[in-house]
């Protein structure tokens, strides 16, 4: 959850974070914007459950190559 998403991903990318340097590079295949924050933290945590990652493969595999 971010409101800079440019920046959120140079510091994903900077890789002074031990949870996120092990990946990098990071990019972005999908976003979504929400109204408040609020909405958007019911959204990430939809997204950390099981049938939200499955929703989210399934996304991903609908996009197309990246």
């Amino acid at each position: 959850m971010t409101n800079n998403l440019e920046r959120r991903i140079k510091e994903h990318n900077s890789g002074k974070s031990k949870y996120t340097s092990k990946f990098i590079p990071w990019k972005v295949i999908y976003k979504e914007e929400m109204g408040n924050r609020k909405e958007a933290r019911e959204k990430e945590k939809y997204y950390k459950s099981a049938a939200g990652r499955r929703k989210m493969k399934q996304i991903i595999k609908n996009s197309g190559p990246v």
